[in-house]
């Protein structure tokens, strides 16, 4: 074949593929999860070596967790991977996603001044902690967001029996923002906060902040991924959304999420069953 056919040959070829709907299409899902997944660079880290692996690009959006189911509840995800187990199991009740699976777990903490106004530094109790906060009235920093982390802070007042919302003054500020901007909020304030310990290790802007509170079983913080269901959006990716749980779920996926580290500090550990 002359070099004038080969041309022509590769432009048929061509042409053809731009015809043909989804000839060369990039496969690709998109995933609803945490800012604590995002901003802490897990997703940067383990996302590489699933593209590696499969061809399948993951897009993710990072919101709270509660705008998160949001988005699986309109069927503008393919999987959800949050960590509000109660809020997670009530999305599967209700019918919008199927087949919740652990994936993995690491704690919250609370951050606070070094000066430590409150005096609840080296406690490894978060309702006494909490207590503490409230009757001195030191400036205390919510995310405000319906993410898993507001609502284990709101859990955590509620059963340290202080009622946020009714006790009134400036100390309790709400920003409604993610993990990252609400630490960078008590930084400038030199205010408290509740954080998941993977944001706090990859947060460079501490200021005067330390954590002060560790250790409490109650801190526990577990995640679960969810494919949302196909039956009432048909527009969901079911072939590739398995694909990444099932990757997620499996000893090269918990390998994956298991090898993350900052500072030699390991950010989440994998807790899939088999």
């Amino acid at each position: 074949m002359g070099l004038r056919h080969a041309a022509w040959a590769a432009v048929l070829v061509a042409a053809l593929g731009a015809a043909v709907p989804g000839a060369h299409a990039q496969k690709y899902i998109t995933v609803a999860s945490t800012t604590s997944t995002e901003q802490s660079g897990l997703f940067r880290h383990i996302l590489p070596l699933f593209h590696s692996e499969t061809g399948i690009e993951v897009r993710v959006v990072a919101l709270g967790t509660g705008q998160a189911l949001d988005l699986g509840r309109r069927g503008d995800a393919d999987v959800v991977l949050v960590h509000d187990r109660a809020a997670e199991e009530r999305f599967v009740e209700q019918g919008y996603a199927i087949g919740r699976k652990d994936l993995m777990y690491n704690d919250f903490i609370l951050v606070g001044p070094k000066r430590d106004p409150a005096r609840v530094g080296g406690g490894k109790d978060i309702m006494t902690a909490l207590r503490a906060i409230s009757a001195a009235r030191a400036p205390f920093v919510s995310r405000g967001d319906r993410s898993g982390t507001h609502a284990a802070e709101l859990r955590f007042w509620k059963l340290a029996g202080v009622d946020v919302a009714a006790s009134g003054g400036t100390w309790y500020r709400e920003t409604g923002s993610g993990m990252g901007p609400a630490l960078n909020t008590a930084s400038a304030m030199n205010a408290y906060v509740l954080s998941d310990r993977a944001t706090w290790l990859s947060f460079k802007n501490r200021g005067e902040l330390a954590i002060v509170v560790e250790g409490d079983p109650r801190l526990y913080n577990q995640y679960g991924v969810m494919l949302v269901e196909p039956a009432r959006h048909a527009h969901v990716k079911r072939e590739l959304a398995e694909t990444f749980i099932a990757w997620l779920v499996s000893p090269a996926g918990q390998k994956a999420i298991a090898s993350y580290r900052i500072g030699g500090e390991q950010l989440f550990f994998p807790n899939a069953k088999p």
